[in-house]
């Protein structure tokens, strides 16, 4: 099964997300029911994997945490292949990762390494862009450089992700609460 453990977002982070998304015209726009920031990404597990890491997420104690989006960006080498809104890296945020990925290694999943750079992704980019759909992306960039929100986030999930043709359906396999 295709896992992921994120954050998910309380609803007026998703309506101020989706007011961003309007002035976007290049892309295909991630829906709000989508929108997370991702603690870890599981690819592939079996099934009783997941279960023993469900153990072991449940045991994890973290106060809510105060997320603050500054800003949007591109991912992308070249050509810009993701458009997200950045998420303050806080101590809070890194611990709360480093303690769900040590949860996933104890349990014999592997992950990648990476840099963590906290992000909510907002829309997705065809591979191959043409120069006026690469100025739209800028200008919208220069247009939204002002970009705030924060919100608490008071739980996180672990997740399964399903593709299909039309893009990834998300689904809460367990929700964890963020307490203390």
């Amino acid at each position: 099964m295709r896992a992921f453990v994120g954050l998910p977002l309380p609803d007026a982070a998703l309506d101020a997300l989706e007011r961003v998304q309007e002035g976007l015209t290049v892309g295909r726009h991630v829906p709000a029911g989508n929108m997370h920031l991702t603690l870890a990404f599981l690819d592939d597990q079996p099934e009783a994997a997941l279960k023993a890491l469900h153990q072991m997420l449940a045991d994890i104690s973290a106060p809510p945490l105060l997320l603050t989006f500054s800003g949007l960006g591109t991912f992308g080498d070249k050509l810009p292949r993701v458009l997200a809104a950045e998420v303050q890296k806080t101590p809070e945020l890194t611990r709360l990762r480093d303690n769900v990925r040590s949860a996933c290694r104890t349990n014999g999943i592997e992950l990648p390494r990476e840099r963590f750079r906290p992000h909510v992704t907002l829309a997705r980019f065809p591979r191959h862009l043409e120069a006026g759909q690469v100025e739209k992306i800028a200008r919208f960039l220069a247009a939204a450089a002002d970009f705030k929100l924060e919100c608490e986030a008071d739980s996180y999930a672990l997740f399964q992700s399903t593709l299909a043709p039309e893009g990834a359906r998300y689904d809460v396999l367990a929700e964890y609460p963020l307490e203390g």
